[in-house]
Protein backbone atom coordinates (compact mmCIF):
# COMPACT_ATOMS: atom_id res chain seq x y z
CA UNK A 1 0.00 0.00 0.00
CA UNK A 2 2.84 2.38 0.89
CA UNK A 3 4.99 1.98 -2.42
CA UNK A 4 1.34 2.08 -4.68
CA UNK A 5 0.42 5.14 -3.20
CA UNK A 6 3.90 6.88 -3.08
CA UNK A 7 3.50 6.02 -7.15
CA UNK A 8 0.13 8.36 -7.13
CA UNK A 9 2.73 11.36 -9.03
CA UNK A 10 3.77 8.96 -11.21
CA UNK A 11 0.74 7.72 -12.39
CA UNK A 12 -1.15 11.18 -12.91
CA UNK A 13 1.96 12.40 -15.15
CA UNK A 14 1.74 9.27 -17.25
CA UNK A 15 -2.50 9.78 -17.63
CA UNK A 16 -1.97 13.08 -18.71
CA UNK A 17 0.45 12.54 -21.35
CA UNK A 18 -1.78 9.78 -22.51
CA UNK A 19 -5.07 11.10 -22.51
CA UNK A 20 -4.42 14.22 -23.34
CA UNK A 21 -5.85 13.37 -27.76
CA UNK A 22 -8.16 11.13 -26.35
CA UNK A 23 -9.78 13.51 -23.81
CA UNK A 24 -9.09 16.58 -26.66
CA UNK A 25 -11.72 14.41 -29.11
CA UNK A 26 -13.87 13.01 -26.70
CA UNK A 27 -14.75 16.36 -25.17
CA UNK A 28 -15.21 17.87 -28.56
CA UNK A 29 -17.92 15.99 -29.23
CA UNK A 30 -19.57 16.07 -25.66
CA UNK A 31 -19.78 19.90 -26.86
CA UNK A 32 -21.19 19.21 -30.16
CA UNK A 33 -24.09 17.04 -28.89
CA UNK A 34 -24.58 17.36 -25.02
CA UNK A 35 -25.62 14.28 -23.15
CA UNK A 36 -29.11 14.95 -21.27
CA UNK A 37 -27.72 14.06 -18.18
CA UNK A 38 -24.47 11.65 -17.14
CA UNK A 39 -25.18 8.71 -15.21
CA UNK A 40 -21.82 7.26 -13.05
CA UNK A 41 -21.96 3.44 -12.08
CA UNK A 42 -19.02 1.75 -10.17
CA UNK A 43 -18.36 0.15 -7.03
CA UNK A 44 -16.28 0.84 -3.85
CA UNK A 45 -13.20 3.29 -4.26
CA UNK A 46 -14.81 3.79 -7.65
CA UNK A 47 -18.13 5.19 -7.01
CA UNK A 48 -16.16 7.50 -3.98
CA UNK A 49 -14.61 9.11 -7.11
CA UNK A 50 -17.99 8.77 -8.97
CA UNK A 51 -19.25 11.11 -5.65
CA UNK A 52 -16.82 13.37 -6.79
CA UNK A 53 -17.78 13.37 -10.51
CA UNK A 54 -21.24 14.45 -9.73
CA UNK A 55 -20.70 17.55 -8.03
CA UNK A 56 -17.53 18.81 -10.37
CA UNK A 57 -19.83 18.12 -13.10
CA UNK A 58 -22.70 19.38 -11.72
CA UNK A 59 -21.09 23.02 -10.63
CA UNK A 60 -18.77 23.34 -13.78
CA UNK A 61 -21.19 21.88 -16.30
CA UNK A 62 -24.38 22.33 -14.86
CA UNK A 63 -25.65 18.80 -16.20
CA UNK A 64 -27.80 16.79 -14.04
CA UNK A 65 -25.84 13.76 -12.71
CA UNK A 66 -26.85 10.89 -10.57
CA UNK A 67 -25.34 7.43 -9.36
CA UNK A 68 -26.44 4.31 -10.99
CA UNK A 69 -27.59 1.28 -8.65
CA UNK A 70 -26.03 -2.06 -10.37
CA UNK A 71 -28.60 -3.91 -8.76
CA UNK A 72 -31.49 -2.70 -11.09
CA UNK A 73 -29.52 -4.41 -13.92
CA UNK A 74 -28.13 -7.22 -12.60
CA UNK A 75 -30.61 -8.63 -9.80
CA UNK A 76 -33.86 -6.79 -11.24
CA UNK A 77 -33.11 -6.79 -14.62
CA UNK A 78 -34.92 -3.69 -15.14
CA UNK A 79 -34.07 -1.50 -18.11
CA UNK A 80 -34.28 2.38 -17.67
CA UNK A 81 -34.15 4.33 -20.64
CA UNK A 82 -30.65 6.30 -20.77
CA UNK A 83 -31.06 7.38 -24.58
CA UNK A 84 -29.04 10.63 -24.67
CA UNK A 85 -27.36 9.86 -21.47
CA UNK A 86 -23.53 9.75 -20.86
CA UNK A 87 -22.94 6.34 -18.99
CA UNK A 88 -19.34 7.52 -16.83
CA UNK A 89 -18.49 4.23 -15.84
CA UNK A 90 -15.23 4.14 -13.21
CA UNK A 91 -13.32 0.94 -12.34
CA UNK A 92 -9.88 -0.42 -11.40
CA UNK A 93 -10.55 -3.94 -13.10
CA UNK A 94 -13.06 -3.67 -14.97
CA UNK A 95 -14.23 -7.04 -14.47
CA UNK A 96 -17.29 -7.08 -11.57
CA UNK A 97 -20.08 -8.68 -12.95
CA UNK A 98 -22.55 -6.59 -11.89
CA UNK A 99 -20.58 -3.41 -13.39
CA UNK A 100 -20.40 -4.95 -16.36
CA UNK A 101 -24.22 -6.04 -16.44
CA UNK A 102 -24.52 -2.40 -15.85
CA UNK A 103 -22.82 -1.19 -18.51
CA UNK A 104 -24.05 -3.53 -21.11
CA UNK A 105 -28.10 -2.78 -20.09
CA UNK A 106 -27.22 1.28 -20.39
CA UNK A 107 -25.54 0.55 -23.69
CA UNK A 108 -28.39 -1.75 -24.92
CA UNK A 109 -30.66 1.37 -23.52
CA UNK A 110 -29.14 4.25 -25.78
CA UNK A 111 -26.66 5.20 -23.72
CA UNK A 112 -23.01 6.62 -24.79
CA UNK A 113 -20.26 4.92 -22.44
CA UNK A 114 -17.12 6.09 -21.26
CA UNK A 115 -15.16 4.21 -18.87
CA UNK A 116 -12.17 5.78 -17.22
CA UNK A 117 -10.75 1.79 -16.01
CA UNK A 118 -7.07 1.05 -14.91
CA UNK A 119 -7.07 -2.14 -16.91
CA UNK A 120 -7.23 -1.35 -20.53
CA UNK A 121 -7.90 -4.60 -22.12
CA UNK A 122 -10.70 -5.21 -19.23
CA UNK A 123 -14.37 -6.63 -20.13
CA UNK A 124 -15.28 -3.11 -19.27
CA UNK A 125 -13.39 -1.29 -21.53
CA UNK A 126 -14.02 -3.19 -24.37
CA UNK A 127 -17.42 -2.16 -23.66
CA UNK A 128 -16.77 1.49 -23.57
CA UNK A 129 -17.63 3.78 -26.82
CA UNK A 130 -14.86 6.22 -25.09
CA UNK A 131 -11.88 5.09 -23.23
CA UNK A 132 -9.35 6.95 -20.44
CA UNK A 133 -7.50 4.61 -19.58
CA UNK A 134 -6.10 5.14 -15.64
CA UNK A 135 -2.67 4.68 -16.24
CA UNK A 136 -2.22 3.71 -12.89
CA UNK A 137 -0.40 0.54 -13.28
CA UNK A 138 0.06 -2.63 -11.34
CA UNK A 139 -1.81 -2.19 -8.13
CA UNK A 140 -1.13 -5.74 -5.96
CA UNK A 141 -2.78 -4.05 -2.02
CA UNK A 142 -5.85 -4.89 -1.87
CA UNK A 143 -6.54 -1.29 -1.10
CA UNK A 144 -6.96 0.49 -4.02
CA UNK A 145 -4.64 3.93 -3.46
CA UNK A 146 -3.01 5.44 -6.56
CA UNK A 147 -6.01 4.25 -9.09
CA UNK A 148 -8.24 6.05 -6.78
CA UNK A 149 -6.35 9.60 -7.02
CA UNK A 150 -5.49 8.66 -10.93
CA UNK A 151 -9.45 8.68 -11.18
CA UNK A 152 -9.88 11.39 -9.52
CA UNK A 153 -7.53 13.07 -11.70
CA UNK A 154 -8.87 11.64 -15.12
CA UNK A 155 -12.73 13.49 -14.26
CA UNK A 156 -10.49 16.57 -13.62
CA UNK A 157 -9.20 16.50 -17.06
CA UNK A 158 -12.51 15.36 -18.88
CA UNK A 159 -14.47 18.12 -17.12
CA UNK A 160 -11.54 20.90 -17.41
CA UNK A 161 -11.14 19.96 -21.60
CA UNK A 162 -15.30 19.78 -21.60
CA UNK A 163 -16.33 22.96 -19.49
CA UNK A 164 -12.76 24.90 -21.54
CA UNK A 165 -11.83 25.22 -17.85
CA UNK A 166 -8.04 27.02 -18.51
CA UNK A 167 -6.78 27.76 -14.89
CA UNK A 168 -8.38 24.14 -13.73
CA UNK A 169 -6.67 22.61 -16.97
CA UNK A 170 -3.58 24.17 -15.69
CA UNK A 171 -3.79 23.44 -12.16
CA UNK A 172 -4.48 19.78 -13.13
CA UNK A 173 -0.92 19.85 -14.95
CA UNK A 174 0.43 20.94 -11.74
CA UNK A 175 -1.01 18.61 -9.91
CA UNK A 176 2.01 15.93 -10.21
CA UNK A 177 4.21 17.93 -8.14
CA UNK A 178 1.89 18.97 -5.55
CA UNK A 179 1.04 15.14 -4.53
CA UNK A 180 4.68 14.48 -4.38
CA UNK A 181 4.91 17.22 -1.38
CA UNK A 182 1.62 16.13 -0.09
CA UNK A 183 3.39 12.88 0.37
CA UNK A 184 5.79 13.68 2.74
CA UNK A 185 3.64 15.53 5.40
CA UNK A 186 2.94 14.69 8.72
CA UNK A 187 0.14 13.59 9.61
CA UNK A 188 1.31 11.22 12.94
CA UNK A 189 -1.32 12.94 14.96
CA UNK A 190 -3.54 11.52 13.07
CA UNK A 191 -1.90 7.98 13.44
CA UNK A 192 -1.24 8.85 17.59
CA UNK A 193 -4.99 10.11 18.18
CA UNK A 194 -6.34 6.93 15.91
CA UNK A 195 -4.59 4.07 17.24
CA UNK A 196 -6.51 3.64 20.06
CA UNK A 197 -10.17 4.52 18.89
CA UNK A 198 -13.04 1.91 17.66
CA UNK A 199 -15.47 4.25 16.18
CA UNK A 200 -15.13 7.54 14.16
CA UNK A 201 -16.84 9.84 11.47
CA UNK A 202 -14.88 11.16 8.44
CA UNK A 203 -16.72 14.07 7.65
CA UNK A 204 -16.26 16.31 3.92
CA UNK A 205 -18.42 18.13 2.24
CA UNK A 206 -19.36 19.18 -1.59
CA UNK A 207 -15.85 17.66 -3.66
CA UNK A 208 -14.46 17.00 0.23
CA UNK A 209 -17.08 14.27 0.55
CA UNK A 210 -15.51 11.73 -2.02
CA UNK A 211 -12.55 11.70 -0.04
CA UNK A 212 -14.38 11.34 3.42
CA UNK A 213 -16.47 8.08 1.81
CA UNK A 214 -12.67 6.83 0.86
CA UNK A 215 -10.96 7.55 3.52
CA UNK A 216 -14.34 5.96 5.98
CA UNK A 217 -13.53 2.79 3.20
CA UNK A 218 -9.95 2.45 4.15
CA UNK A 219 -10.01 2.98 7.53
CA UNK A 220 -12.54 -0.09 7.79
CA UNK A 221 -10.47 -2.29 5.48
CA UNK A 222 -6.92 -1.86 5.98
CA UNK A 223 -7.08 -0.27 9.83
CA UNK A 224 -10.20 -2.69 11.12
CA UNK A 225 -11.79 0.65 12.79
CA UNK A 226 -15.30 1.31 12.47
CA UNK A 227 -15.27 4.55 10.23
CA UNK A 228 -18.61 6.41 8.85
CA UNK A 229 -18.53 8.73 6.01
CA UNK A 230 -20.70 12.02 6.97
CA UNK A 231 -21.74 14.83 5.00
CA UNK A 232 -20.71 18.17 7.45
CA UNK A 233 -24.22 19.06 6.47
CA UNK A 234 -26.05 15.61 7.25
CA UNK A 235 -24.15 15.74 10.25
CA UNK A 236 -26.16 17.95 12.16
CA UNK A 237 -29.57 16.02 11.01
CA UNK A 238 -29.16 12.59 13.67
CA UNK A 239 -25.68 11.36 13.30
CA UNK A 240 -24.49 14.03 15.53
CA UNK A 241 -26.33 13.19 18.66
CA UNK A 242 -23.45 10.01 18.91
CA UNK A 243 -20.76 12.57 18.99
CA UNK A 244 -19.43 12.74 22.98
CA UNK A 245 -16.26 13.96 24.39
CA UNK A 246 -13.09 12.35 23.34
CA UNK A 247 -14.94 10.96 20.02
CA UNK A 248 -12.81 11.12 16.88
CA UNK A 249 -13.57 13.31 13.90
CA UNK A 250 -11.90 13.49 10.67
CA UNK A 251 -12.82 16.67 8.60
CA UNK A 252 -12.27 17.76 5.02
CA UNK A 253 -12.61 20.99 4.43
CA UNK A 254 -10.92 22.17 0.91
CA UNK A 255 -10.55 26.01 -0.16
CA UNK A 256 -14.32 26.60 -2.02
CA UNK A 257 -17.19 27.66 -0.85
CA UNK A 258 -18.05 24.92 1.48
CA UNK A 259 -15.14 25.79 3.89
CA UNK A 260 -16.87 28.42 6.11
CA UNK A 261 -19.82 25.84 7.15
CA UNK A 262 -16.84 22.94 7.60
CA UNK A 263 -14.80 25.41 9.96
CA UNK A 264 -18.03 26.22 11.76
CA UNK A 265 -18.91 22.67 12.30
CA UNK A 266 -15.09 21.83 13.64
CA UNK A 267 -15.22 24.42 15.71
CA UNK A 268 -18.80 23.36 17.11
CA UNK A 269 -17.58 19.97 17.59
CA UNK A 270 -14.46 20.14 19.46
CA UNK A 271 -15.95 22.76 21.82
CA UNK A 272 -18.45 19.96 22.48
CA UNK A 273 -15.16 18.14 23.72
CA UNK A 274 -14.76 15.85 20.44
CA UNK A 275 -11.25 14.86 19.24
CA UNK A 276 -11.21 16.59 16.00
CA UNK A 277 -8.47 16.01 13.63
CA UNK A 278 -9.14 19.28 10.60
CA UNK A 279 -7.06 19.14 7.45
CA UNK A 280 -7.84 21.84 4.93
CA UNK A 281 -8.48 24.37 7.07
CA UNK A 282 -8.32 25.23 10.79
CA UNK A 283 -10.77 26.14 13.99
CA UNK A 284 -10.34 26.43 17.59
CA UNK A 285 -9.93 23.32 19.12
CA UNK A 286 -8.85 20.93 16.34
CA UNK A 287 -5.87 19.40 16.05
CA UNK A 288 -4.47 20.55 12.43
CA UNK A 289 -2.98 18.29 9.93
CA UNK A 290 -1.25 19.89 7.20
CA UNK A 291 -2.03 20.10 3.65
CA UNK A 292 -0.89 21.50 0.77
CA UNK A 293 -2.63 24.49 -1.12
CA UNK A 294 -4.23 24.38 -4.53
CA UNK A 295 -6.56 25.18 -6.64
CA UNK A 296 -9.65 23.99 -4.79
CA UNK A 297 -10.48 21.01 -7.17
CA UNK A 298 -6.99 20.19 -6.82
CA UNK A 299 -6.81 19.79 -3.15
CA UNK A 300 -9.17 16.58 -2.70
CA UNK A 301 -6.73 14.15 -4.24
CA UNK A 302 -4.02 15.78 -2.20
CA UNK A 303 -6.14 15.39 0.76
CA UNK A 304 -6.18 11.57 -0.24
CA UNK A 305 -1.87 10.94 -1.07
CA UNK A 306 -1.46 12.15 2.63
CA UNK A 307 -4.18 10.46 4.04
CA UNK A 308 -3.38 7.06 2.74
CA UNK A 309 0.48 7.50 4.45
CA UNK A 310 -1.06 8.22 7.49
CA UNK A 311 -3.58 5.29 6.92
CA UNK A 312 -0.88 3.08 6.06
CA UNK A 313 1.09 4.11 9.49
CA UNK A 314 -1.99 3.61 11.54
CA UNK A 315 -2.67 0.12 10.30
CA UNK A 316 0.36 -0.98 11.46
CA UNK A 317 0.46 0.85 14.65
CA UNK A 318 -2.78 -1.32 15.48
CA UNK A 319 -0.95 -4.77 14.34
CA UNK A 320 -2.37 -5.06 11.10
CA UNK A 321 -1.42 -5.72 7.69
CA UNK A 322 -2.70 -2.92 5.66
CA UNK A 323 -1.72 -4.97 2.22
CA UNK A 324 -3.68 -7.87 2.86
CA UNK A 325 -7.43 -7.17 4.67
CA UNK A 326 -9.40 -10.50 6.35
CA UNK A 327 -11.95 -11.36 3.87
CA UNK A 328 -11.18 -9.29 1.03
CA UNK A 329 -9.78 -9.70 -2.13
CA UNK A 330 -8.77 -7.29 -4.47
CA UNK A 331 -11.27 -7.84 -7.54
CA UNK A 332 -14.91 -7.72 -5.88
CA UNK A 333 -17.06 -9.89 -7.99
CA UNK A 334 -20.48 -8.78 -6.72
CA UNK A 335 -23.63 -10.85 -8.94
Amino acid sequence: MYGEAAQAPDAVREQLRVNATRVAQLTARLRQAPPRAVVTCARGSSDHAATFARYLIETRLGLLTSSAAPSVSSVYAARPDLAGAMVLAISQSGASPDLLAAVSSARAAGAHIVALVNAPDSPLAQLADDLLPLCAGLERSVAATKSYIASLAAIVHLVADWARDAQLAAALRQAPELLERAWQLDWSAAVTRLTPANNLYVVGRGLGLAIAQEAALKLKETCGLHAEAVSAAELRHGPMALVHAGFPLLIFSQDDESRAGVVQLSGELAAQGADVLLAGAGAAGATILPTQAAHPVIEPLLFAQSFYRMANALSLARGRDPDRPPHLHKVTETL
